[in-house]
């Protein structure tokens, strides 16, 4: 499929905030702590491949997303997502855009400098920002993120192998 990251993409937002909206909020350390908070790591990282299928128009992706969520989701929940993701697209679109480094790279940097920036917000605008849910969302954002850059450099290298072989034959 020519845009399967990006309909990942879209597909994480939209289960992300209803994560949000339907589990339980635990209390952490005696602070809120939402049970998406362990998967949202993946949207961040799907945003990147979906950003090399369709450019500066990932916006649009991510927009169709937040709006599927306000119908689906509850409506703080989606509004602080699209400002949250909005505040992490610009982010994200700087990285991309002004440094010259390699893929990987790029996409780990701009999910590790997102991740607490876009946190902050998103607990702000759903009244739950403290100490304890920017330090444990912005973990767990960063060990999804880590997780599946690593299965992906492991695909590529395989492939890139895979590649290799093919060529001395």
């Amino acid at each position: 499929m020519r845009y399967m990251s990006t309909f990942i993409y879209i597909t994480f937002i939209i289960l992300v905030n209803n994560i949000f909206t339907y589990a339980p909020v635990l209390m952490v350390f005696g602070a809120p702590f939402s049970s998406a908070d362990a998967v949202v790591g993946v949207v961040y990282i799907m945003r990147d491949f979906s950003q090399r299928e369709l450019g500066h128009y990932v916006i649009f992706a991510m927009l169709l997303g937040c709006f599927l969520s306000y119908i689906l989701a509850d409506k703080a929940v989606a509004l602080a997502s699209v400002l949250s993701f909005f505040v992490g697209e610009v982010i994200d679109w700087l990285v991309f855009t002004y440094t010259k480094k390699p893929l990987s790279q790029r996409l780990l940097s701009s999910s590790l400098i997102c991740a607490p920036i876009d946190s902050s917000v998103f607990l702000y605008m759903v009244d739950q920002l403290n100490v304890v849910g920017v330090v444990v969302l912005t973990l767990s954002k960063t060990i999804g993120v880590l997780a599946v850059w690593l299965i992906w450099r492991t695909r590529m290298r395989h492939k890139q192998n895979s590649l290799q072989v093919a060529a001395c034959v």
